[in-house]
């Protein structure tokens, strides 16, 4: 392994961990978020502490919320796309449109930069611990100059293509079914209630028969408990959802299922939620029928 000079910008709840395990990998990272805390706790465990110059970046991992916030933090005002040195790396982890990475690998290599389309998939806990599993396609250059801070971040890394775009239509397929899984499991969790299920119970039989997902098994938890600390928001799912049913637009695919999935977490959103835990999404079923579920840590 080669140690390298990386920049990761969007310190969320992936990204921070994407920091912790490439500063734990032996590289030089810069950690850049908008809260200047959560900066600010970073170089406190052993991230640099000045601003990066960008020219002297191997590797930009991008851990921004969507689309348009990647483009800004390239190609906006203060875009780094400019200020990066021929040949440096971008690896962009947001879920985005397969045409979107596609447009974005096109200006960057315009710039002599290699582009690898990168989503992740893994949860908080598995960035903090460097074993994501990574979506990825681009070049063979993008491969190459981002290998050694992938060792250090991914457990597992699919390549997918040697064109960006092919590793965000396979989000687009994690997110469709990530996103019906945890609301199909708030939907069965509180539908047990009604029938004198209790949480922990359902959790303890289901997650032991055919009905279990990873993300029944990852989620349900935190209804049992009450639990509704943030580890992925309610509102990444009206954005990744959405995105899912653009692209089936597009390809003149009907995806009633994952509409139906959208229209919870909207309502969910609607309901002053979007901050908290998306297993929150529970909240309107258990609303709508009238239940109490667990309490624990406030949400």
């Amino acid at each position: 392994m080669s140690p390298k000079n990386v920049a990761v910008i969007g310190l969320g709840s992936m990204g921070y961990g994407i920091a912790q395990s490439a500063l734990r990998g032996g590289h030089k990272v810069w950690g850049r978020d908008v809260v200047e805390a959560t900066t600010a706790k970073f170089i406190a465990e052993g991230g640099q502490a000045s601003l990066p110059d960008y020219a002297d970046i191997d590797v930009a991992v991008l851990v921004v919320l969507n689309a348009a916030q990647t483009e800004d933090v390239l190609f906006g005002q203060n875009g780094i796309a400019a200020q990066m040195r021929k040949g440096a790396t971008v690896i962009a982890c947001a879920t985005v449109p397969p045409e979107f990475a596609r447009d974005m690998e096109a200006r960057a290599q315009s710039l002599g930069l290699h582009y690898l389309d990168a989503p992740i998939s893994g949860g908080a806990v598995k960035a903090a611990n460097g074993a994501l599993s990574v979506m990825a396609s681009g070049s063979a250059d993008a491969f190459e100059g981002a290998k050694d801070v992938m060792d250090s971040i991914a457990e597992t890394v699919f390549p997918l293509g040697y064109e960006a775009g092919a590793g965000s239509a396979m989000k687009a397929v994690n997110q469709m079914l990530a996103g019906v899984h945890i609301a199909a499991m708030a939907e069965a969790i509180t539908f047990g209630m009604t029938q004198g299920v209790s949480p922990t119970s359902f959790i303890d039989v289901i997650s032991k028969c055919a009905g279990t997902s990873w993300m029944l098994e990852n989620r349900a938890p935190h209804i049992a408990d009450g639990d509704y600390k943030p580890r992925s928001s309610v509102n990444i799912w009206p954005k990744d959802l959405g995105i899912v049913l653009d692209i089936a637009d597009q390809a003149a695919f009907d995806a009633p299922i994952t509409k139906t999935a959208l229209a919870q977490y909207a309502k969910a959103v609607e309901a002053g939620l979007g901050l908290e835990d998306d297993a929150a999404v529970a909240k309107v079923y258990a609303a709508q029928a009238g239940l109490n579920l667990p309490s624990g840590t406030p949400s």
